[in-house]
């Protein structure tokens, strides 16, 4: 286990790496966020990085983040960042300031109508496959668009932009071409809709700097700030 100090030191170390990934390119490191992914991560151990004063944390399963949503003090900014079971929405949207995991309209009704029932608008990303990996969740790009159009006349939910995971281990050319067809797409979404798409959450513990010189707003990091997780059960 990690002692308290080798938290606290990995989320500095996290946290200039992210500055500097934002200076190289020529952007306010104000403008990425950390979410600390803290999947299998036991509460006590989240709550250390709380009290050093990192307040955004991000959960793979609704039944995780109940349990520390319980635990953690409520000013604690909760994402669900994995999977998104049709039949959790309503916990997702009682639980989670961000949703980044909606890949179909199936769900995205769904959390529209969780939003609804508890008088609230929820922020959504929607999720890419850039890559097109068989293994990886998230809409294909002309799927994508529809449910971005959906999005914009559902009146329970606000889409903030756009999701996505990189291949696990590529090569960095490969890295950087999946994070600017994201951007790239982003952008034109914004232009031909005419409204503003400011989210894009990509990167990771280890590619979360190349997706800044892409252009993430939300980089997804786990291990690189608690050590290796354990598997779940």
């Amino acid at each position: 286990m990690l002692e308290p100090d080798n938290i606290i030191h990995r989320l500095e170390h996290v946290k200039a790496d992210i500055a500097a990934a934002a200076e190289r390119s020529d952007r306010d490191p104000a403008a990425v966020k950390l979410i600390a992914v803290s999947k299998t991560v036991d509460a006590a151990r989240v709550y250390m990085a709380y009290e050093a004063g990192h307040l955004c944390f991000g959960e793979n399963r609704v039944q995780e983040l109940a349990i520390k949503a319980d635990a953690l003090p409520a000013d604690v900014d909760w994402h669900m960042i994995g999977h998104l079971q049709r039949n959790k929405a309503k916990e997702a949207v009682r639980l989670s300031g961000l949703i980044h995991s909606v890949d179909s309209l199936e769900l995205m009704k769904k959390v529209d109508s969780a939003a609804a029932a508890q008088h609230t608008c929820q922020h959504i990303l929607l999720q890419a496959n850039v890559s097109e990996e068989a293994t990886k969740s998230g809409a294909g790009f002309d799927t994508l668009e529809d449910l971005l159009s959906a999005a914009i006349v559902l009146p329970n939910i606000t889409c903030l932009g756009f999701m996505t995971m990189a291949p696990y281990q590529a090569p960095g050319e490969r890295l950087h071409a999946v994070f600017a067809t994201l951007r790239r797409f982003r952008d034109g979404m914004e232009q031909k809709h005419r409204i503003a798409i400011p989210e894009l959450s990509m990167g990771m513990s280890g590619d979360y700097a190349i997706a800044i010189e892409e252009g993430a707003t939300m980089v997804r990091i786990g291990t690189a700030i608690f050590g290796e997780r354990l598997p779940h059960p």
